[in-house]
């Protein structure tokens, strides 16, 4: 049989009629034959395309999996479950999924995202309880690279933080270790008055809330600290202003999130009145300008989708940028707030992938064809 005329066009032409077409639309491509999947993801095709804008998605976060606990086949459904990356495109209003079998890994766990590139834990297929590593890869061209290995206590309790291809940390209350393009991870003590709630990366230093009160009463303070004064084992600095009045105890259960430029959001349940039994009229979005060191409000929820959240005793809060995600119990559905368009929506997303108990946990991938350095 003769072989299809298109196999006779040049590499060239190839490249013209893929780079007319939007990255959506090349992403597909690439599922179309071998022919098609081999051009899109050469080198010099990635290298050309690497400089278009990404998709800006939420991705995911699959549950952890304790392994004593499950027969045989039920850990053969998760790992089939758990080897595609979950993601939700707010602008298409779809869900989308990138297949991660390429890794040589059981059970990836993807934890963050920067720069088109996702890191994620791997069990070892040797020893899948003490040696768990930190990978880095790219769901769009299928490659990745293992960082030095690190032991399971530091994928149970650090929390992975990125903001470039070569910056990465693991924090946790005690500790946090630091990779930056060597070949190892340096150890720097962290001295957190407690553990750390959702920590961000935003340029040179890092933010975090920790809970200073008392057993009986929850107080709630943001910490920094650059990576320089890290490194020097400078202990970390209290970030407050006698300006800001209340703004930390007027949260419920407040957390973190890195905004857009050098800002942060602090999101959480706008309490009713400073009692510890006080109930929450709904949720609010504060924003934090790094520069003048001012807060403002950047959003509330609606009081008929904040009614949807009232049954659930916690909820999860993921996101970045101008787009923040909601999750809580049983519920099916994630709350999506979205000021991308310069004026703040609040919209459901339906249909989300039932893998877990509804707490979903996710971050922001900006999908792109990034060449993975070595």
């Amino acid at each position: 049989m003769e072989a299809s005329p298109i196999y006779c066009l040049p590499n060239d032409t190839f490249y013209q009629i893929f780079l007319s077409l939007p990255l959506r639309q090349i992403m597909i491509c690439r599922c179309v034959c071998k022919l098609f999947d081999q051009i899109i993801s050469s080198p010099f095709f990635i290298d050309l395309i690497s400089i278009r804008p990404p998709l800006h998605l939420i991705a995911l976060r699959p549950p952890h999996h304790h392994h004593h606990h499950h027969s045989h086949e039920r850990l053969s459904a998760a790992a089939a479950a758990n080897s595609c990356l979950h993601v939700f495109d707010p602008d298409q209003n779809q869900w989308l999924r990138f297949p991660l079998d390429f890794l040589p890994f059981r059970f990836p766990h993807p934890v963050a995202s920067s720069l088109g590139l996702v890191y994620l834990w791997g069990d070892s297929p040797e020893s899948p309880e003490s040696n768990k590593s930190l990978v880095v890869c790219n769901p769009l061209t299928r490659q990745f690279r293992v960082l030095p290995q690190l032991g399971s206590a530091w994928s149970r309790h650090g929390s992975v933080l990125v903001d470039s291809a070569n910056r990465v940390m693991v924090l946790t209350e005690l500790a946090a270790l630091y990779f930056s393009g060597s070949n190892q991870w340096s150890k720097f003590s962290s001295n957190l008055p407690s553990k750390p709630r959702s920590p961000v990366l935003v340029s040179k230093s890092v933010y975090a809330l920790c809970d200073v009160g008392s057993p009986w009463r929850s107080q709630w303070k943001l910490f920094a600290c650059t990576i320089t004064d890290l490194k020097s084992s400078q202990n970390w600095g209290r970030l407050e202003r006698h300006e800001w009045g209340d703004v930390f105890d007027i949260l419920k259960r407040p957390r973190l999130v890195r905004g857009t430029g050098n800002q942060i959001l602090m999101v959480g349940g706008l309490k009713s009145s400073f009692s510890l039994t006080a109930s929450c009229s709904t949720i609010l979005i504060l924003r934090l300008d790094l520069d003048t060191l001012e807060w403002d409000e950047a959003g509330r929820m609606p009081v008929q989708m904040f009614q949807c959240f009232q049954g659930s005793s916690k909820f999860k809060v993921f996101g970045g940028g101008d787009r923040i995600c909601f999750s809580a119990k049983r519920m099916g559905m994630m709350a999506l707030w979205d000021r991308c368009s310069g004026k703040a929506e609040w919209r459901w997303i339906c249909g989300v992938p039932g893998y877990s108990d509804g707490l979903y946990r996710g971050f922001v991938f900006e999908a792109r064809f990034t060449a993975l350095l070595p």
